[in-house]
């Protein structure tokens, strides 16, 4: 079988590279791929990110699976386009992928099925917004509500910053969001307070089976300071996850989720990423939805995946999940993610890549923001790499990836030192 990851980032290199693992994979091609996926053998990078035509290519070269990465071309209805020429493909359709495209939906869904979820308002109107933050006050958090790459979210923790963030949603657009019909909007939430991670499951419009558990790092600097980004390292399983809250998060989330969808006509099929706030009681509640796997909590997750994800995404798309039962490796998985000079609002590219190691069974670099020149690796993006491995507990997965991390060179390379703290923490 041919398969096709579409997408460019650190998800897709990682999903590519566990593709390529299968006995029954003949061939994984990348649309259109990175540095990464440039220089391994097993991958092929296909230059092409319009969704017909990436479709008439699919038929062309009889693709026998096509999996969405990120979450631009899910909302151009990719998945719409391929299933209607009769293509296998495991996403979410544009419809059903509002859950992420748009927060006013999103929050709007979950209100009226009864999902546990942050208090909120939504704004078109600069003035009504920053009036409802000066009555709420702060910590509060300011969503853009349109496609904004991971990066739309502010948690404000005074006026001044939500202020400054509802000007550059709804104003300036620093952040470059892809607005909704209607144009730009603001959502803007209630703080909540605890513990977050990352709950990703996968759905072929019925069925739900669970991925292992992970938590993200979405601040730029050590001890969760500096800038939200789009996430600078994961690990997995993420012990805040307890089989209490596991089994509530299933119970009180997901699966109300995917009802839901089908209840309004909208079945879910495809990645369904909810972002838990978990408290001091255990009790989870939703801050976002994405459409997807994480970026970077793939990285770790499919390091750990001991079943070939060809059988499992394959009966997803044909609505078989009831059938397959995941397997996984009982150890750490723990990324880094090494970012360009600037990030998260101006990153550097073009700044060569030294010292990437050989890929390993328990070590990989999985690349994102990278473009292979001239056989020189370069950065072309804002997160540029993450350095992923296996070891038996955190402090030694720790241990190992910044090792790798520190062999690996370009000006201006940013990284936090202690992806992981949470769970030695305890």
């Amino acid at each position: 079988m041919k398969v096709l990851v579409i997408g460019g980032g650190g998800r897709e290199h990682a999903l590519a590279w566990k593709l390529a693992q299968s006995p029954k994979v003949q061939k994984v091609f990348v649309a259109p791929g990175n540095g990464g996926t440039a220089r391994d053998a097993q991958l092929e990078n296909i230059a092409i990110t319009d969704v017909q035509a990436l479709r008439a290519w699919a038929q062309a070269e009889k693709i026998g699976l096509t999996v969405v990465g990120p979450e631009a071309p899910l909302a151009a209805g990719v998945v719409d386009e391929f299933r209607a020429h009769g293509l296998k493909v495991f996403g979410p359709t544009r419809a059903a992928a509002q859950l992420e495209s748009s927060k006013a939906f999103s929050k709007a869904f979950m209100q009226r099925h009864g999902i546990p979820t942050a208090e909120y308002d939504t704004f078109t109107d600069a003035a009504a917004a920053h009036a409802y933050v000066d009555a709420r006050g702060a910590p509060i958090v300011v969503k853009a509500d349109g496609l904004a790459a991971g990066k739309g979210v502010v948690v404000a923790m005074s006026l001044a910053e939500a202020h400054e963030a509802i000007d550059f949603m709804l104003a300036d657009n620093k952040f470059g969001v892809v607005h909704n019909a209607g144009g730009a909007r603001v959502v803007i939430e209630e703080f909540l307070q605890g513990e977050e991670a990352s709950f990703i499951v996968l759905c072929d419009g019925r069925n739900v089976t669970a991925l292992a558990t992970s938590q993200d790092h979405k601040r730029l600097q050590d001890g969760d300071q500096g800038p939200n980004t789009g996430g600078m390292g994961a690990y997995s399983p993420a012990p805040v996850v307890t089989a209490d809250v596991h089994a509530r998060a299933m119970r009180e989330i997901i699966l109300p989720t995917i009802r839901g969808m089908e209840k309004d006509g909208i079945p879910y099929t495809g990645f369904l990423y909810a972002g838990l706030m978990i408290d001091a009681q255990g009790k989870p509640k939703t801050l976002e939805f994405n459409c997807r796997m994480g970026d970077p909590e793939t990285q770790p997750i499919v390091m750990r995946l001991k079943s070939d994800l060809s059988e499992v995404l394959l009966a997803a798309a044909e609505g078989r999940l009831d059938q397959v039962e995941l397997q996984w490796d009982r150890r750490v998985a723990l990324g880094v993610v090494m970012a360009a000079h600037g990030y998260p609002l101006d990153p550097r590219k073009g700044d060569a890549i030294h010292g990437l190691p050989d890929d390993e069974d328990d070590a990989m670099v999985f690349h994102a923001g990278t473009v292979l020149e001239d056989g020189v690796v370069k950065t072309s993006g804002g997160r540029v790499l993450c350095v992923t491995v296996l070891a038996d507990n955190v402090r030694q997965a720790q241990q190992r990836a910044y090792d790798v991390a520190r062999g690996v060179h370009f000006d201006g390379a940013q990284y936090r030192r202690d992806i992981g703290f949470r769970a030695l923490r305890g």
